[in-house]
């Protein structure tokens, strides 16, 4: 089968499009042939061991992992003999992450935990592009945030992958959302239901003299003690994404803040949930949140993908496309 593979860590050019084997089916395992993928920042980390704290788990001096690729959409091939949920022909979608990864390829061997039937109504494309951003945006929202109807919530980078999926999953809690994004992103924010949109070029939500019961950093930076002055006085700040300072500062000073006032701050960690991901395939089908697809490419260029991707400007998910007959 054809795959992306990478040996060693560094920049897109590191990725090679090559003939590997394709993965035997093991007792507990679900073949999938994969008709879509899409990209995470989570990739682009492992790709260039990006902080490098992150070779402590990816590997210290090459990758453990030569396959990247989290969330994939596809049809089930086989199963082997202990799976009892999913049969040959099911249309599929999850998070492969804590199955080894491996999305970038023709075909995939994951656990019946990684997966859930796609979507009705979804194309391929549109399933593969939902797992890990939704499903950190509703952990953000909701294990971490506690979010509630009618409180005022601010999604800061409301315009990447995680942020337009935030938007629409904290309007379904019935929030007041703020969205926060440049200037010629404004009205797609819009468009998802923010109540509010703050062009960040044009003005700083942490000096404006707004508060919010719960703030989302997915994007950019804020020192957190900006953060902390733009929470209400039971705020709570959760960063999913952003700069390395903005990381560094959340996992490391947010606990402290936290221990000290009324206002909580920290970060979330991911962990790919079935349950999480079956309440997202009831929030799709029932057209609370729809994806938002920036550009698709094909398997071969998925190095060009991840070029675009580092730039930082992507407008939703970016779609890596491996059976253009599927939908």
């Amino acid at each position: 089968m054809k795959a992306i593979v990478y040996t060693k860590y560094g920049s897109p050019d590191v990725l090679e499009y090559k003939e590997v084997e394709k993965p035997a089916v093991k007792d507990n395992d679900v073949l999938v042939k994969i008709y879509a993928a899409s990209l995470n920042a989570a990739d682009w980390h492992l790709m260039r061991a990006d902080p490098f704290i992150a070779r402590f788990m990816s590997g210290l001096l090459k990758p453990k992992i030569n396959i990247l690729g989290a969330d994939i959409a596809g049809r089930v091939e086989a199963v082997g003999r202990n799976v009892k949920e999913f049969h040959p022909g099911d249309e599929v979608f999850g998070d492969i992450s804590a199955c080894g990864w491996g999305g970038f390829a023709e075909y995939v061997c994951a656990t019946e935990n990684a997966l859930a039937l796609k979507p009705a109504g979804l194309s391929f494309d549109e399933a593969a592009a939902v797992p890990l951003a939704a499903i950190t945006a509703l952990q953000a929202l909701c294990e971490k945030g506690h979010i509630q109807p009618g409180q005022k919530v601010l999604i800061n980078g409301a315009s990447g992958g995680v942020g337009t999926f935030a938007v629409q999953i904290a309007k379904s809690f019935g929030a007041e959302v703020t969205g926060v994004c440049s200037t010629t992103k404004s009205a797609l924010v819009r468009s998802l239901g923010a109540d509010h949109v703050i062009d960040y070029t044009q003005e700083d939500f942490t000096k404006n003299g707004q508060h919010y019961d719960l703030i989302i950093a997915a994007n950019g930076y804020h020192p957190i003690t900006d953060y902390k002055r733009a929470l209400s006085p039971n705020g709570i700040y959760v960063m999913t994404g952003g700069s390395g300072a903005q990381m560094f500062q959340a996992m490391l000073h947010g606990p402290l803040i936290s221990m000290t006032g009324s206002k909580k701050m920290g970060s979330l960690l991911m962990k790919p949930n079935k349950e999480d991901l079956i309440f997202m395939k009831e929030l799709l089908e029932a057209g609370k949140v729809k994806p938002v697809i920036d550009r698709r490419y094909p398997l071969r260029e998925v190095a060009d993908a991840m070029r675009y991707l580092e730039e930082g400007h992507a407008i939703g998910k970016i779609v890596i496309t491996l059976d253009a007959k599927a939908d």
